[in-house]
């Protein structure tokens, strides 16, 4: 073979290998990445606006301020999922904590009355035995020493055993009475007056006007007597009228009275103002001798 015959061939071959490797080039860039060495000359257009894409999120999530989540708003609904399963014990487990442990979250205004209308029905109702004894009535006794003996009222007494005024007493009778042990938490900077067990949280209830000459010292009482009086007259417990009765707490030191009146009434007398159904259970719920703290 001469030389000009292996330079044309030569020739021939590297314009048929130009023309695959510009081909295939084409078809990498155009229709479908070829890899090797192709993917070294031109990237894949693709891959590199992925990974563009990737590096500008992972940069926003750098400088994002996440939201944080609330623990209280997130015992909540857990505590929500309990109840619409029917685990009421737990719920309200829940919910106490959210009460006892994170009071200033959003979720605990609603705790508070989710709990709260939990434990009053619990407390006021006669078929609920927690907390409640049964007296059977003997020769000797009477309203007034039953009441002495368990800590309790006859006012609330009457409530447990349905009764709407005292009749004779008979002995072998069975009354159900419950031990009020309870104390009285009166808040003035958040306007809020609650009942508690020991560490148990019972009920809360909004002040509606607190009118009091200063402010109220922080500190421990006790409630030194309580009564109701209607037109101008006190009303005693055993009387038919007293349910319709407004009652009154006479707290020892400071010499405060915590008593009901509508929202709309600004010119009530002095002292801690709740609404007349407020005022009606915490008088339940309460005796003289009960501890008081100003908070």
């Amino acid at each position: 073979m001469s030389l000009w015959t292996f330079f044309k061939l030569f020739a021939g071959l590297t314009v048929l290998a130009v023309m695959a490797f510009t081909s295939m080039l084409a078809y990498h860039i155009t229709v479908k990445p070829l890899g090797g060495i192709f993917e070294k000359l031109v990237p894949n257009p693709a891959e590199i606006a992925g990974k563009q894409a990737d590096a500008e999120f992972v940069k926003m999530l750098d400088t994002a301020s996440l939201p944080e989540i609330d623990p209280g708003e997130k015992a909540f609904q857990k505590a929500h999922e309990l109840l619409a399963l029917g685990k009421i014990n737990e719920a309200r487990e829940k919910l106490t904590a959210i009460v006892n442990v994170f009071p200033s979250s959003p979720a605990a205004p609603v705790a508070r009355r989710i709990v709260g209308e939990m434990g009053l029905d619990e407390i006021l109702s006669a078929s609920h035995e927690e907390g409640k004894k049964c007296h059977v009535v003997k020769r000797g006794d009477s309203y007034l020493g039953i009441a002495a003996q368990y800590h309790t009222t006859l006012d609330l007494m009457m409530h447990l055993n349905g009764m709407m005024e005292l009749k004779n007493i008979i002995p072998g009778q069975e009354l159900i009475v419950l031990p009020l042990d309870f104390l009285l938490l009166i808040e003035p900077k958040r306007k809020a007056l609650s009942v508690w067990n020991g560490p148990r949280f019972i009920r809360e209830y909004p002040i509606i006007h607190l009118n009091v000459s200063g402010s109220l010292a922080v500190g421990k009482t006790k409630i030194k007597s309580k009564f109701a009086e209607s037109e101008g007259r006190q009303v005693p417990p055993q009387s038919k009228d007293y349910r319709g009765a407004q009652k009154v707490i006479q707290l020892e030191k400071p010499s405060l009275q915590i008593r009901g009146a509508e929202e709309t009434d600004e010119h009530t007398r002095g002292g801690v103002v709740l609404l007349p159904q407020d005022m009606e259970e915490v008088s339940l719920l309460t005796r003289v001798g009960n501890e008081v703290e100003i908070r």
